[in-house]
């Protein structure tokens, strides 16, 4: 019969495909690892906050849009999003300005730097029970956030409206009460955790809050506020940031997050929010970031 003798070359040729299929199945398995040029996810930790979050998720919605997927993971402290990043369990982290960052990372040995900027939040001294400077009484009570990166801004408003005297070398990112020089008022300092620094205003004489939490909380920043930030020195420095692995500034991720984070829509709702209570700003960019970092951290 004609049949068997073609028997054995159709197996051959069966098994030679079956092979190759295989072979070919792994080799594009491992250039999808190696390479990652078929990696379209996106892992970001982000801080579960207005500022923070609804911006990603708009971000979210337009990197969909070119074929990514973006997975935030939301979280309430301020220490997880830096060593994650660090350690490569995600590829970037939306939580922090410049000098927390900076000071971050001497802390606790992190290495993560910033990628592009989003937002400057401007901040102040700010007062439930008094309408000026002159109506603090001797012996006030003023809360500072603990961090060491925002301690000292509430520091240097208090010296520039004449209520302390410091040390005018040291910059504000370094400022602390160590830095007093002179305290005429016996003001007294308390140190709290700057997201609660709001809710917390009503049991002290006044407070160094972010203009946008004192919004949140329902009051308002020009009856409430006492001084706001108004040196252009400190702008910079409190910058708010999309952070990465040193050197992935330039990866297509990080662009694709910059594309979407920078977008004319996330822009719009920063204008919209509270009432521009935090300010869009995409000053720094993927093309500069690496040479702002490093002329920042060698101050």
């Amino acid at each position: 019969m004609p049949i068997l003798p073609t028997q054995k070359p159709i197996r051959r040729n069966l098994t030679t495909g079956i092979v190759a299929i295989a072979a070919l199945a792994l080799t594009s398995c491992e250039l999808t690892s190696a390479g990652g040029s078929e990696d379209r996810t996106i892992s970001i930790i982000v801080t579960e906050s207005a500022p923070y979050q609804e911006p990603t998720e708009i971000a979210k919605e337009l990197l969909a849009e070119d074929g990514w997927t973006l997975e935030p993971t939301y979280v309430t402290d301020i220490v997880q999003p830096n060593q994650v990043v660090s350690q490569g369990e995600y590829d970037a982290n939306f939580f922090q300005h410049l000098a927390y960052l900076r000071q971050f990372n001497e802390d606790n040995g992190t290495e993560v730097e910033p990628a592009f900027s989003t937002y400057y939040s401007s901040s102040g001294l700010f007062s439930l029970e008094h309408d000026s400077f002159d109506d603090l009484p001797d012996g006030a009570e003023i809360s500072l956030p603990v961090d060491t990166a925002n301690n000292g801004r509430g520091i240097k408003l208090l010296a520039e409206h004449g209520l302390l005297e410091i040390d005018e070398s040291v910059p504000v990112t370094a400022l602390s009460q160590a830095d007093i020089t002179a305290n005429p008022k016996n003001l007294e300092f308390i140190e709290i955790d700057q997201q609660s620094s709001a809710h917390t205003l009503s049991d002290v004489d006044a407070g160094f809050v972010f203009a946008r939490l004192i919004a949140e909380a329902g009051h308002d920043i020009n009856e409430t506020a006492l001084a706001l930030e108004e040196d252009e020195e400190v702008r910079r420095p409190y910058t708010n940031v999309v952070a990465v692995q040193p050197g992935d500034q330039d990866s297509e991720k990080t662009q694709a997050l910059q594309d979407a984070y920078q977008s004319p829509e996330v822009q719009q709702w920063f204008e919209d929010y509270l009432d521009g209570a935090t300010e869009y700003n995409g000053d720094i960019t993927t093309n500069d970031a690496q040479d702002i970092w490093a002329e920042f951290t060698a101050e």
